[in-house]
């Protein structure tokens, strides 16, 4: 085991959303932190060095793009998906959320509707809702402890519901499917057949399971790549959301110009340097770090995986493709939504992701993030464990 990954580092007072405002949104103080998806680990080495050379300098000033920037982040994608993306694609935002609802608006006009699967990122309802979009929902079926689609309820929902814009979440967030090429195909045919256009939130791409590749859906479903947009960031991968830097892919020319022009409109016009420092060092020389990491993060999912077989067997793993998540299956402890949140939250003193944020078809469920050191998830797997015995025996 990598024991880089295994110092605990305190993150208070530093303005971490993860670990400072747990009283801002009405929970305990001391409940332990495991719900956003940003990592507990320190950034590699070589985002670091790179980003205090740059304080060093000591002049933070308006910034651009060089060729060196695209070479690193299409040199990550060439490396390890066999996939170069052309320069003129790149569209650098500051986030993806911010790039979804950029697309949301440059792509549909108010009232249009706009497709989701269900259970998922709950971002995806607030970019069409806020809007002023319809919201959509084909939800994912749920059986045999396995999340698929229901593509004649897709395809029907788009057809009965002149749909604009499907927002595909891939790898899936919060369900942890790696779609396979085959879905893809399926997915693409149809919002081909009605003139759909595609926003693909690829931003989990590095983060899949032996023998569940993931596949880019521009290089999947080709005959789509004018009318997708492909959304990628460093942030999950490296622990550098709060750096804002997302790489956004739109081969389609006229789309393109759309995008920008709804970006200009918004009055984002130049990102980040320190951003573009930690993606360029990070796509440059992550591969190392990268590896490890996910190499940790999968023993924090067997150990999860096996205590809850062994000791909390009420809570089903539902076995992940991809991500860096545990989505928990709760439906075995009987008890209601409310009563489930109570139980996480002021028995156990843990703070997840309730899964009715993600979708009303979620309640039974939770989110855990496991970037992080092996000694939290001992300790929140040991206070779930105690506080499922209190609630049984209070049944």
């Amino acid at each position: 085991m990598d024991t880089r990954f295994d110092k605990v580092i305190n993150r208070k007072n530093t303005n971490s959303l993860k670990h400072d405002f747990a009283a801002e949104n009405g929970l305990p103080e001391s409940v332990m932190p495991m719900w956003v998806a940003d990592m507990d680990f320190k950034a590699p080495e070589c985002v670091l060095e790179a980003l205090q050379s740059s304080v060093d300098h000591g002049i933070f000033g308006y910034s651009n793009l060089k060729d060196d920037y695209y070479e690193a982040v299409a040199g990550w994608f060439t490396r390890h998906f066999s996939w170069k993306p052309e320069k003129e694609w790149l569209v650098q935002t500051p986030g993806v959320v911010y790039a979804l609802a950029m697309a949301v608006r440059a792509l549909t006009e108010k009232g249009d509707s706009v497709i989701i699967q269900p259970p998922v990122y709950y971002p995806f309802y607030n970019v069409i809702r806020n809007n002023e979009r319809k919201i959509i929902e084909s939800p994912l079926v749920y059986a045999d402890g396995k999340y698929t689609v229901d593509f004649e309820d897709f395809e029907n929902k788009i057809r009965e519901n002149d749909v604009k814009l499907f927002i595909l979440c891939s790898p899936h967030n919060p369900v942890c499917r790696v779609w396979t090429e085959q879905e893809l195909k399926k997915l693409g045919d149809i919002c081909r057949k009605y003139n759909v256009y595609v926003v693909a939130d690829e931003i989990h791409c590095d983060f899949t399971y032996e023998g569940h590749p993931h596949h880019i859906f521009t290089q999947t479903v080709p005959e789509m790549a004018e009318r997708t947009i492909i959304c990628t960031a460093p942030s999950k991968t490296f622990n550098i959301a709060g750096l804002q830097c997302s790489n956004i892919w739109i081969p389609g020319e006229e789309l393109r110009q759309r995008y920008k022009d709804e970006i200009a409109a918004s009055g984002y016009t130049v990102p980040n340097n320190l951003g573009v420092v930690a993606c360029k060092a990070a796509y440059s020389g992550g591969d190392e770090w990268y590896e490890a990491c996910w190499k940790y993060i999968q023993g924090n999912l067997n150990y999860v995986r096996e205590y809850l077989s062994e000791n909390i067997p009420q809570i089903k793993l539902v076995e992940p493709e991809g991500t860096y998540f545990a989505w928990l299956d709760c439906s075995g402890l009987g008890l209601s939504a409310e009563a489930l949140n109570d139980l996480i939250i002021n028995k156990a003193n843990l703070w997840l992701d309730a899964g009715d944020i993600f979708g009303k078809i979620a309640e039974q469920f939770q989110r855990v993030v496991l970037a992080c050191p092996r000694e939290t998830v001992v300790k929140a797997m040991d206070n779930l464990k105690k506080a499922v015995e209190t609630a049984v025996r209070g049944q």
